[in-house]
This record gives structure tokens, C-alpha cells and sequence, in this order.
């Protein structure tokens, strides 16, 4: 349990999907304006991110890794080769499903979310979280925590940096630096804040 913990406070506070590898940057800088629409965001991220990390394990371990297929009567294929594409598969199933359960649910929050939904499929965040797991060598539920965690993380972060943008729609900006030019300038101090989370040792 303690290992548990210590995976889901190092994937949203230490080891940040978006503030620490920066990945994930696109929808986060489009999507960031309103509080409302990250957080629906957000959330479809979290749900994207906890499902496809558990199912590309699965996919990785009786798959695609060398001798994976031994359950077959195959050990000595290795069909590793095909983890990219098999793992954007996955998660571009999963966004289609989201997809269709949010124009469902709340049709206000896809029409805000536009085009940037269905790019989640692209997320560089979504598959990073899927390739991580697999260089820290975690197990499925480690993978289940690790993926729900990461997502957290991206959603903490767009959602903080909605509300900073909010908020500094009231601010005097120098013109050279509205818009963009400040969001990256934030996105920077919003990632040195959070590295001082990195001497948390649970």
C-alpha cells in the first residue's frame, strides 16, 4: 500500500506528466483559458490515462514483449516492434468512446472542447504515461496507479494554470508578453514551484 502511495504522489507532484517532462503541451496551452473546460478536460484525460495504462500492460506482457506469447506456444517471438502502434490503438479507441460519452452527456462542454478532444488520441502525455510504466518496471496494479495518477497530475496542472489565466485577464501585462509569451513564462515558474516536491521520500 505504502508503494502505492508513494507511485501516485511521485506521478502528480515529483515526477508531473506535463510540469516536469512536459509532455502533453499542446491541449495544455490551447485548453487553459477557461476553468470550466479544463477540468472537463482534465478529467477525460484521467479517465483516458487510467484505462489505457492497466490495458497496454496487458497488451505489453502477453503480447508484444520478447517471449510474451509463451501462454500461446510461441516463446520465441518478439513482436515488441509493434508497441507504438498498438498502443495508440488503445488509446484512440478509448478517446472515441469518451468522445461520444461527453457530445452525450454535456454537448456545452465538447463544443468547448472542439477539436482538442479528439486530439487526446495524440496526446503525447496519454502515451508517455504507457512507455514510463514500462522503463520503471511496474507491475498491473503499479501501471493502474501510476496511469490514474499521471492523470491527475496533467489535470492539476491545466486546471491551476486556467485559473492563473483567469485571474490575469485583470492584470496590466506587458503587451509584448500577452498571450502566449506569458503562459509559457507561467508554465515555467508553475514547474520550478513544483520541484520542491522533489524531497518528498515516502
Amino acid at each position: 500500500m505504502a508503494d502505492l502511495i508513494s507511485i501516485a504522489t511521485k506521478a502528480i507532484f515529483v515526477e508531473n506528466i506535463l510540469l516536469a517532462y512536459f509532455l502533453g503541451m499542446c491541449s495544455f496551452l490551447a485548453v487553459s483559458k477557461k476553468v470550466s473546460t479544463a477540468v472537463g478536460l482534465g478529467f477525460a484525460v484521467v479517465f483516458v490515462n487510467g484505462i489505457t495504462a492497466p490495458i497496454n500492460w496487458l497488451i505489453n506482457n502477453y503480447l508484444l514483449a520478447d517471449g510474451a506469447l509463451a501462454w500461446a506456444g510461441m516463446p520465441t517471438i518478439d513482436l515488441s516492434f509493434l508497441q507504438f502502434i498498438l498502443y495508440i490503438s488503445t488509446i484512440a479507441a478509448l478517446v472515441q468512446l469518451v468522445e461520444m460519452i461527453i457530445d452525450k452527456v454535456s454537448p456545452t462542454l465538447y463544443a468547448n472542447l472542439g477539436i482538442f478532444l479528439p486530439l487526446i488520441a495524440v496526446n503525447c502525455a496519454i502515451l508517455g504515461t504507457s512507455l514510463f510504466m514500462g522503463t520503471k518496471g511496474y507491475g498491473f496494479v503499479e501501471s493502474t496507479v501510476f496511469g490514474f495518477s499521471s492523470g491527475i497530475g496533467w489535470m492539476l496542472a491545466i486546471v491551476a494554470m486556467a485559473a492563473i489565466r483567469t485571474k490575469i485577464q485583470y492584470s496590466n501585462v506587458p503587451y509584448g508578453l500577452r498571450g502566449l509569451g506569458m503562459t509559457m513564462i507561467l508554465t515555467g515558474l508553475m514547474a520550478i514551484g513544483f520541484m520542491c516536491f522533489v524531497g518528498i521520500n515516502l
